[in-house]
């Protein structure tokens, strides 16, 4: 018997893309339900996965039990009154939009439609792994260039690029720092690509960001820029649990990630909860003044308790707490899920989700006595 079981494993090994045979698998934040479950606490809260606090507007709970009466129909394939919506208030025209299920598909769209094996990806790190990871599964060479102070640093992006360079991910404000890359830096590095690299930024916590030399970076596709820019539902318009994302390019790098797009790939819930999301405003107003609160507030607490942490412009701060791990395991014990940054090779650190002020307040307490 396991004689025959060695030998299936050993075909199966030989089947195997070459490309994702080593590759990591993605761990996302731990969910509250596996935490209760795991270890039997109940009214465990969970600030790992940079989340809405409030939760979807009461707009969207509308159009979803409207919408959930047509659910054994196929979903409008091309996302076509979404994205009439979405192109009006962008100011851009339909054809330079493209839909995912999460901007996680946006992703892997843009590297099936433009990579080939032994093409060479450029990022930072730290930054969000899926670009390394869904990259190597399309058989690029990926080349990580440091953070500096926490932030981009894009001329050495910019310096490290050569014949074989094909994407550049840029995400813009940074996961896990929540630092951001101000417009001069954006037009200098603009400026200088290459015509034979495909700058992609990442912009999902792009709805936080309050200052004012923020880049606008769908300005450069309006003026033709070889560039792509992502966002997302998922955080700040909270429907992270309905995957639904989106880019914005000009209509001929659009034309060729359709191409490459699975039919129907965006159900027809996350559409009209999307759709119902970008309508209501005041709901999008009050996350915003939640999170400035609330970052403000923990900022305030953790230099209290004496902890270095990363000025962040988003939902979610970077703080030094020795060993992040340890540190991780025991807010766990308490019934509060943070994220350990070992997983970015930075041991020293875990990241926490800006909440509710009562949220905020428990996690504070549990990080006092568990510190």
């Amino acid at each position: 018997m396991w004689l025959t079981l060695l030998r299936k494993k050993t075909m199966l090994e030989k089947l195997i893309n070459p490309f994702i045979k080593d590759l990591p698998v993605y761990e996302p934040g731990k969910p509250v339900q596996e935490l209760e479950r795991e270890s039997g606490i109940s009214g465990a809260i969970k600030l790992a996965s940079n989340e809405n606090p409030l939760g979807p507007s009461p707009s969207v709970i509308k159009a979803l039990t409207e919408a959930a009466l047509g659910v054994h129909i196929y979903p409008v394939g091309d996302c076509f009154y979404l994205k009439r919506t979405l192109a009006e208030k962008l100011g851009i025209c339909c054809g330079q939009l493209i839909f995912g299920n999460g901007s996680d598909e946006i992703i892997a769209l843009v590297c099936q439609a433009f990579l080939s094996p032994g093409d060479e990806v450029i990022y930072a790190y730290p930054a969000f792994i899926e670009y390394e990871l869904i990259s190597r599964a399309f058989g690029a060479k990926c080349r990580r260039i440091p953070l500096r102070n926490f932030t981009h640093d894009l001329p050495a992006m910019a310096a490290a690029v050569h014949a074989e360079t094909k994407l550049i991910f840029i995400a813009n404000p940074n996961n896990p720092t929540g630092t951001t890359v101000d417009k001069n830096q954006f037009a200098d590095f603009m400026r200088g690509l290459p015509g034979h690299v495909i700058a992609v930024v990442d912009e999902a916590y792009y709805e936080f960001v309050a200052t004012d030399d923020f880049p606008d970076s769908i300005e450069y596709i309006r003026q033709g820029a070889q560039l792509i820019v992502m966002r997302t539902f998922s955080k700040a318009y909270a429907l992270a649990g309905l995957r639904i994302g989106y880019g914005i390019a000009d209509a001929q790098i659009i034309q060729y990630l359709n191409r490459v797009r699975h039919p129907f790939n965006v159900n027809s819930l996350a559409q009209s909860a999307a759709i119902a999301a970008l309508q209501d405003e005041a709901h999008l107003i009050r996350t915003r003044r939640t999170i400035d609160q609330g970052r403000a507030c923990l900022s305030q607490e953790l230099e209290r308790l004496g902890l270095e942490y990363v000025p962040s412009a988003v939902n979610f701060i970077l703080l030094k707490v020795g060993q992040g791990q340890r540190i991780y395991q025991a807010l766990l014990r308490k019934g509060v899920i943070v994220r350990a940054m070992d997983c970015y090779d930075l041991p020293e650190y875990i990241r926490v989700t800006v909440g509710t002020q009562g949220e905020n307040t428990r996690f504070i307490e549990a990080l006092r006595e568990v510190l």
